[in-house]
């Protein structure tokens, strides 16, 4: 899955978010900060259950999957309208995200484990 795609020199772009690049043992990563946009975002309506009644749950379960979520914040989707307003710049132009950032509120109690 593409984590973000680059915005066309023809669409239109009215706000962007400076991303810092930095490099850990030589690789790179992107650091934007969204903080901003958790004043506007609607809380996540059926957030995660606590760890006490998913255990109470599986006490019960007869048959348990496990799962591994690699990447977990970039694995959720973004509605294309949304994706507008998580766009970065950097030196090498101007994309979006379409799948969901590090550092947005509503998407926290999607990942938490």
């Amino acid at each position: 899955m593409d984590v973000i795609r680059k915005i066309g020199h023809n669409e239109i772009v009215e706000i962007t978010t400076p991303v810092l690049i930095i490099w850990n043992d030589g690789k790179s990563r992107l650091c934007a900060d969204f903080r901003s946009l958790n004043n506007y975002t609607k809380a996540d309506r059926y957030p995660i259950p606590s760890i006490h009644h998913a255990l109470d749950k599986l006490e019960k379960a007869k048959h348990i999957t496990k799962m591994h979520g690699m990447k977990g914040f970039h694995q959720n989707g973004v509605k294309l309208n949304s994706m507008k307003l998580i766009r970065i710049i950097c030196h090498m132009g101007i994309y979006e995200y379409t799948g969901m950032p590090f550092g947005i509120s509503m998407h926290q109690p999607t990942s938490k484990g």
